[in-house]
């Protein structure tokens, strides 16, 4: 395969793995990109394209092709973001992910990242506040080259799955890698999500920004 048709080819693989994430409400970028390569007939060897391409691929195809029902979508895991960051505000809760990038579909869980040498504080929180909640880990990847398992509790916000990673106060200048693109997580403060949401409303001449 020549340059130009190895060129075209790759760009081929990126819009279908987008559209396969964005209609599949898939969140694994390996998996839409091995879907888009047996779709298209492409040889096994040939070269995946980086995940960065593929989120800027998901954000333009949601711009396209979604409509209001990806803004609502959008703006729906903004405002549980700020109501959340709210209620954990002793935890310095940042937002992280989807919601943060904008290259969001309906099968996106909301992601934060909170700050406290316990773990159990912030079940504690919940347990007094009698909100149902789930515990486990996600692994992370570091600029170091490591990878540590960092706790994680998950509930449920409305109809808004929420996933918060429990990093220790240091853990506030050790960012973890981003999956798509492998540099330092974006982590977005109150602040931020709230002037994203005005951004965001009805009538602006520019609501899907991108973080």
């Amino acid at each position: 395969m020549g340059k130009r048709s190895a060129s075209l080819a790759g760009h081929d693989l990126v819009r279908e793995a987008a559209r396969i994430i964005c209609e599949e409400r898939l969140t694994d970028y390996r998996l839409a990109k091995q879907k888009a390569s047996r779709r298209l007939g492409l040889s096994l060897h040939t070269a995946m394209p980086a995940n960065a391409d593929i989120q800027a691929a998901v954000l333009e195809y949601q711009q396209l092709f979604g409509g209001d029902a990806y803004d609502r979508h959008l703006r729906k895991l903004r405002r549980t973001a700020l109501e959340a960051m709210d209620l954990l505000a002793d935890f310095s809760p940042r937002m992280v992910g989807a919601a943060a990038t904008g290259a969001a579909h309906d099968g996106h869980r909301l992601q934060l990242h909170c700050f406290t040498d316990s773990a159990e504080s912030l079940d504690m929180f919940f347990l007094e506040r009698g909100i149902e909640f789930r515990t486990g880990e996600r692994r992370y990847r570091f600029a170091d080259g490591r990878t540590r398992d960092i706790p994680m509790l998950s509930f449920q916000a409305g109809d808004v799955g929420v996933d918060i990673a429990i990093f220790a106060e240091l853990g506030r200048r050790q960012v973890p890698l981003s999956p798509t693109d492998g540099q330092p997580m974006k982590r977005i403060d109150r602040e931020r999500v709230a002037a994203l949401l005005d951004r965001d409303e009805p009538g602006d001449a520019s609501p899907r920004d991108v973080a």
